[in-house]
C-alpha cells in the first residue's frame, strides 16, 4: 500500500516525455552555438576589463538549463539539459576546454536541483528562478578562478566579479529566463508543457 509520501514522489517524479527530451536537446544544441558565437566577446571583454568586465554576460551561458526547467517542470532537467549542454559543446568544440565546459554544467545542476527540490517543485514564480540565476554562479566561479588563472588579479577584483556574476546569473539568468519562456508561450508551441498546460 502506498503512503502519501510515496504517492507524492511517484508524482513529483514524472518520467520525461519525448517533447521533454526534444525540447532539452534543442536548447543544449542552442546553446553550444550560442557559445561559439559569445566566446569572442568573452575574450574581447575579458582583455578590456579582465574578469570584472567578463562577468557581466556570465547569466546568458546559464540560462538554457533553467529555461528547461522553467519549461519542463520535473525533477532532474537540470542534469540532463546542462549535461547534454557540456557535451555539445565538447563535440562541436569550445574554445574554453571540454573540462570548463563539463565542470560547469555540474555546478549548475547540483545547484538548480538542490534548489527546486528544497521547493518541492511548487513555487516558479519569477523570485525564485532569479535567486537560481544567483545561486548558480559562486561554485562554478571558485572554480574557474583556479581553471582560469583569475587568482593572480587578487581578492578585492575577484570580489567585485562575484559580484557582478551573482547581478548578471539573476538578470541574464533567471528574469531572461522568465522573459524567454513567457514570449515563446505565446506562441502556443509550450503548450504541452507543464508550464503552458494550464494557461499559466
Amino acid at each position: 500500500m502506498s503512503t502519501p509520501i510515496q504517492n507524492t514522489m511517484n508524482k513529483t517524479f514524472q518520467a520525461f516525455t519525448t517533447m521533454d527530451i526534444v525540447l532539452m536537446a534543442l536548447l543544449a544544441t542552442a546553446n553550444a552555438v550560442l557559445t561559439m558565437y559569445m566566446s569572442g566577446v568573452n575574450q574581447l571583454l575579458s582583455s578590456l576589463g579582465g574578469p570584472i568586465l567578463t562577468s557581466t554576460i556570465t547569466g546568458l551561458y546559464m540560462v538554457y538549463g533553467l529555461l528547461a526547467y522553467y519549461i519542463i517542470r520535473k525533477p532532474g532537467t537540470a542534469v540532463i539539459t546542462y549535461a547534454l549542454g557540456a557535451l555539445v559543446q565538447s563535440f562541436v568544440g569550445t574554445s574554453y576546454g571540454m573540462i570548463s565546459a563539463l565542470a560547469a554544467a555540474v555546478c549548475y545542476m547540483a545547484i538548480a536541483e538542490i534548489i527546486f527540490a528544497v521547493l518541492r517543485y511548487r513555487n516558479w514564480s519569477t523570485g525564485v528562478m532569479m535567486l537560481v540565476g544567483g545561486a548558480m554562479v559562486p561554485i562554478w566561479f571558485i572554480v574557474a578562478i583556479q581553471l582560469f588563472g583569475y587568482s593572480k588579479f587578487g581578492f578585492g577584483v575577484l570580489a567585485i566579479a562575484m559580484v557582478v556574476r551573482i547581478l548578471s546569473g539573476i538578470l541574464l539568468c533567471g528574469l531572461l529566463t522568465v522573459g524567454l519562456a513567457r514570449a515563446l508561450g505565446k506562441t502556443g508551441l509550450l503548450r504541452r508543457f507543464a508550464a503552458f498546460s494550464n494557461g499559466r
